[in-house]
């Protein structure tokens, strides 16, 4: 079970739903929760006129000495039953579990640990994980579990399977990459049956794969970015959550642009860490539609 936050916090039942529009959806999930006692904090929704399919998300308080975990369920249940609408309900004081997954590079790494210890994110970092021992002292600062998993070709089988035992070691709800330069395998994504996060070091689809900004220089770009996207078998074709840019010129070499580009990597990997840990993402066709 995902760790739970302080008891005192007020306790909100999340929502995301999707599914085929029709009249009355908005009327009647709001009514389904007035009858069960709820009161709604806040709605919103968006159609996509292309595919004629609704989103919503409903945040509201359940009444006071019930079971929330019961009402969350239910909800999910008439949703599914009553409005054809796909989805899930969370309880906003669950904390999830967080595993983070590093290489060399420490600026993504400090930067989270940092929001998550200041009680910025909604959930607990569990470990880190990683493929060298660079990470290692300042974990032990943080006073995280530090795991080194060395990654070759020849044991990328072996070293994956080992990954996926600190997984369920540490009762692990969200992967996050934060620049961690190994692929992960069709194989890990379907046996982790969790979410992942990658930030990728460029304005994806633009300069996908490895040294962005060499590429982005060698181009003459005046934008560069940075993109954070759940991970797929598809190497940087994930659903995209977040994006960011920022202006070069002529005037801009490549450790101009790293340095810039490391200080977008930093603010869109943490914004899209956020929207996920609050539940404001849902994904559709390889896309998001997020709640912000």
């Amino acid at each position: 079970m995902p760790a739970s936050a302080d008891p005192s916090e007020p306790l909100t039942l999340i929502a995301l739903l999707s599914g085929p529009d029709q009249p009355g959806l908005v009327a009647r999930a709001a009514m389904w929760i007035y009858e069960h006692g709820g009161n709604i904090l806040h709605a919103d929704q968006h159609r996509d006129d292309t595919e004629n399919i609704f989103f919503q998300r409903l945040e509201w308080i359940p009444p006071r000495g019930g079971d929330q975990l019961a009402q969350g369920a239910a909800f999910s249940s008439y949703a599914a039953d009553q409005l054809g609408m796909a989805g899930r309900v969370a309880l906003s004081i669950d904390r999830p579990r967080v595993a983070l997954f590093v290489s060399k590079a420490d600026h993504c790494f400090h930067d989270l640990v940092l929001r998550f210890q200041s009680g910025e994110m909604r959930g607990k970092l569990a470990c880190v994980i990683s493929n060298h021992d660079d990470l290692a002292e300042a974990s032990a600062h943080y006073r995280l579990p530090f795991h080194v998993v060395p990654m070759t070709a020849l044991n990328k089988t072996a070293a994956e399977a080992k990954q996926l035992e600190f997984l369920r070691q540490y009762n692990v709800s969200l992967v996050i990459l934060a620049r961690y330069m190994q692929i992960l395998s069709d194989s890990f994504l379907g046996r982790a049956c969790v979410p992942v996060i990658n930030i990728h070091h460029s304005f994806l689809p633009a300069f996908a794969g490895g040294r962005p900004y060499h590429q982005a220089h060698t181009r003459g770009v005046k934008l560069i970015g940075a993109t954070a996207h759940y991970v797929t078998a598809k190497l940087d074709e994930g659903p995209i959550i977040a994006q960011d840019v920022s202006r070069v010129s002529h005037r801009h070499n490549v450790d101009d642009m790293v340095r810039r580009g490391r200080d977008l990597e930093k603010m869109v990997l943490a914004q899209a860490v956020r929207w996920h840990l609050e539940n404001r993402i849902l994904i559709y066709r390889n896309k998001t539609v997020v709640f912000d």
